[in-house]
């Protein structure tokens, strides 16, 4: 399974329009008619890093190279989806296949955008989203039987799980809601449940909402338990062909201070449990994408993957140091560099150089 997030939603939520300024490009059809979007698109989006344009001054190198993450935009969900309604076969497949949800909620009032139901309440369109991923899971738990005879230690945990998440989701909570252990969740992977999924809540709201954000998203944030992002997609769509200096000034004009795509591209890469390490050379400053608690060997075979076969060392810098000391020499003259070994967990923003043999 990939690591990348599902964009999903009810039909002209705005998750196509979300898409493509997440990928600054018209590469999603937006359309105001229900399922515009049937195949999922799909596209890497950059992690803003300001780090890597100070990288780059002190190694005197032009070509940056940040982080990515890919966010999937997947046809609208509509009541009954878990029994096929609409494109809910389809709908289920594509989500079950992404490693987070980003759920579009429609806080907007639009007379000339159609709503499937005909009124613009958002928590609704939250509990109809909620409700069917709910139900497709409790199918998937159904289908789940209980070892004959004499269970195995595996089979038994597993069966145990398959009660806690039926007795969950049956009170109308997501399979994430469910407190269970580390083993537990690791029994748990194969059934693949959708609500077991990270969970990111966007708010697409109109500007003049957008000036009152905290108070009109309240009533969500009592609801759900993650972070909910307010941002209206449409007119950050309108803005994919200027500068991001430009995009800036634009959007402070009309009061939003931070730029919600690039909190929404940082808030979804931490949701899926990565990080980076970073390099620094005359070719480029890079951010590279690992795990959470990836050892040095393993994150070295994310440049290569030899390189972790031939692994001896590697030599790290906090990010902060190796601007202050003006680089790898610097950093080595005022000790601040560091001879990491085969065990070492990467921290966030290590500037590396890896050591490796023939």
């Amino acid at each position: 399974m990939s690591l990348s997030v599902g964009i999903v939603g009810l039909p002209n939520a705005g998750k196509s329009t979300l898409f493509n300024a997440l990928l600054k490009k018209t590469a999603a059809l937006a359309q105001n008619y229900p399922f515009t979007t049937i195949e999922p698109n799909t596209g890497i989006i950059d992690i803003p890093d300001a780090r890597l344009p100070k990288l780059a001054e002190v190694v005197h190198t032009h070509k940056l190279v940040p982080a990515t993450i890919e966010f999937v935009d997947i046809a609208g969900l509509v009541a009954g989806a878990h029994k096929g309604e609409g494109l809910g076969n389809q709908f289920l497949a594509h989500i079950r296949e992404t490693s987070a949800i980003c759920y579009v909620l429609r806080f907007f009032e639009d007379g000339d955008i159609i709503h499937v139901a005909n009124r613009v309440d958002p928590l609704g369109d939250l509990e109809i989203l909620e409700t069917e991923l709910q139900l497709a899971d409790l199918q998937t738990l159904e289908k789940q039987k209980e070892a004959k005879g004499v269970p195995s230690k595996e089979q038994k945990l597993l069966w145990d799980v398959v009660q806690k998440l039926k007795a969950i989701l049956s009170q109308g909570k997501p399979a994430r809601d469910a407190h269970l252990t580390d083993e537990e969740r690791k029994a748990a992977q194969p059934l693949n449940l959708i609500t077991e999924k990270s969970a990111i809540y966007i708010a697409n709201m109109s500007e003049s909402q957008l000036h009152n954000a905290d108070t009109v998203i309240q009533p969500l944030k009592e609801k759900v338990n993650g972070t909910i992002i307010a941002l209206n997609a449409k007119l950050e769509s309108e803005l994919i062909d200027i500068t991001d200096e430009e995009r800036i000034e634009l959007l402070s004009s009309v009061g939003i201070t931070e730029p919600a795509l690039g909190k929404l591209a940082k808030t979804a890469y931490d949701t899926l449990h990565l990080m980076s390490f970073l390099t620094a050379g005359e070719l480029e400053a890079r951010a590279w994408t690992i795990a959470k608690g990836t050892k040095a060997p393993q994150a070295a075979a994310v440049i290569h993957s030899d390189f972790e076969k031939h692994f001896i060392k590697a030599d790290c810098v906090l990010y902060e140091d190796f601007i202050a000391q003006s680089g790898w020499v610097g950093a080595r003259k005022a000790g601040k560099a560091r001879s990491e070994g085969k065990d070492y967990l990467m921290q966030e923003g290590d500037v590396v150089e890896f050591k490796i043999g023939s």
